[in-house]
């Protein structure tokens, strides 16, 4: 009898549940449409400081970087979606340079968000943070005291075409599955250069010319790894690794997973930590 009273009840409950989930509808946010291109001219002075931090945040579209501003930062952003307005925030020796966030249901379909920026030779700690996008990115003869990038699925070219002003102290990339391609690393002038990759294809190129000794951290997923290293530069690569296909040039020394080339000057010290996949060693 007590079972059958309290399946009644709850039966009795459920009845205005039931009509209410029928009856009840969501309100979605409408979608951000496109419209006409907006091009807006940035432009960020330099705090009177030589702790300078800026950061660029920014989501999807093309980000395109290289020296030559007068300012700390100058530059135009063009978008056609008004929620991707850049927004300026400075705190103190700290600035932000940030994509707007989306109110409305982001419509990918025909969005344009493209920043062209240029960059002051004042030193400063830069970093980049992005989501899915592409990027070309010139860093020859600024001075950067440190550079950090964060990046999920990308497609990214990144330059040293000239030698960094001061020595950096450290050089790091952190990327999902994605396309990197880094060239002139010996100028970079960095002392440690700590690299993380997911699945993709990856080229470090250490061209250019190294000021002192440097240390190389990579750890990738399954992918691709093309390490290019001139001829004449004192390098020694450890790989840690049983999954992976390696080839290397004629010039180059093999002793277990440790492989060496002689040369002059400072020594680069590169360790390769991957989970699968093939790794090059070339000039």
């Amino acid at each position: 009898m007590n079972v059958k009273i309290i399946s009644a009840i709850l039966v009795l409950a459920l009845v205005p549940l039931a009509s209410l989930a029928c009856g009840f509808t969501i309100n979605l946010p409408e979608r951000a449409q496109p419209g006409p291109d907006v091009e807006e001219s940035i432009t960020v002075t330099a705090p009177v400081s030589d702790e300078t931090r800026l950061t660029l945040s920014f989501g999807a579209g093309r980000l395109v970087l290289s020296p030559g501003a007068q300012d700390l930062v100058n530059g135009t952003a063009t978008y056609n979606v008004e929620d991707l307005k850049p927004e300026i925030i400075k705190n103190g020796d700290s600035i932000e340079i940030k994509q707007g966030d989306f109110t409305n249901l982001p419509a990918f379909n025909g969005m344009k968000n493209e920043w062209d920026l240029q960059l002051g030779d004042a030193p400063m700690d830069l970093t980049i943070q992005a989501g899915a996008y592409d990027a070309d990115y010139e860093f020859g003869g600024l001075a950067l005291r440190s550079l950090t990038i964060k990046d999920g699925a990308a497609k990214v070219e990144l330059s040293f075409s000239e030698a960094n002003q001061i020595e950096m102290s450290v050089l790091r990339y952190e990327t999902g599955a994605s396309n990197v391609t880094m060239k002139g690393l010996a100028n970079a002038n960095f002392s440690p250069l700590i690299f993380s990759g997911g699945a993709g294809g990856y080229t470090l190129d250490f061209s250019g010319e190294l000021q002192r000794d440097a240390t190389v951290n990579i750890e990738s997923g399954f992918g691709d790894m093309n390490l290019v290293i001139p001829n004449g530069v004192n390098a020694k690569v450890t790989v840690e690794s049983a999954a992976v296909d390696i080839n290397h040039d004629s010039g180059w020394s093999q002793n277990g997973n440790v492989y060496s080339q002689t040369g002059e000057g400072p020594t680069l010290t590169i360790i390769v930590k991957m989970a699968a996949g093939s790794l090059s060693i070339t000039d």
